[in-house]
């Protein structure tokens, strides 16, 4: 596959009703440790029932506190932010499955960014759980705003 052309969706979201909030963020919140302008996950709107796969958002407001600083005159959501987006899924997913308290984040891999986000968008977090044991939890990760895919990556998080 040349390098320019965007990998497959890691599941298909097309049939999926991205109305319906099966987690809100106050359920992520009891699972989840963030809190304020760092719980980057507003919703999670897809769970299979081994939680294999799960789809969440995040509205991208301009009142947040990056928008002043992150490219002036055009703010564009940063890239460690999506990732952190798609970490924090990750862990909700870890951390419902194993019933343990804490997810550090242990590293990330594969990450590619090909688009921008910007205030406005609703970002959809794709999430694909491709290992899972008690210290090691790895899945895949994509972000996605208007049906295109503007980030990847591979996140590996340590249950504690």
């Amino acid at each position: 596959m040349p390098e320019s052309l965007a990998p497959p969706l890691l599941f298909d979201i097309s049939g999926i009703d991205t109305g319906r909030v099966v987690y809100d963020a106050e359920a992520i919140e009891r699972v989840n440790p963030h809190r304020g302008a760092m719980r980057l996950i507003d919703g999670i709107v897809h769970a299979t029932e081994d939680l294999i796969h799960t789809l969440a958002y995040r509205d991208v407001r301009d009142d947040e506190f990056w928008v002043p600083g992150h490219i002036p005159g055009r703010p564009i959501f940063p890239g460690v932010l999506m990732v952190e987006a798609g970490a924090q899924l990750a862990s909700f997913v870890c951390l419902t499955q194993l019933k343990t308290p804490f997810m550090g984040f242990a590293g990330i891999e594969r990450v590619k960014f090909r688009g921008q986000v910007v205030p406005g968008d609703r970002l959809y977090i794709l999430c694909e759980q491709t290992e899972l044991r008690p210290r090691r939890s790895t899945s895949k990760v994509q972000g996605v705003v208007n049906g295109t895919l503007v980030f990847e990556a591979t996140i590996i998080g340590m249950p504690m």
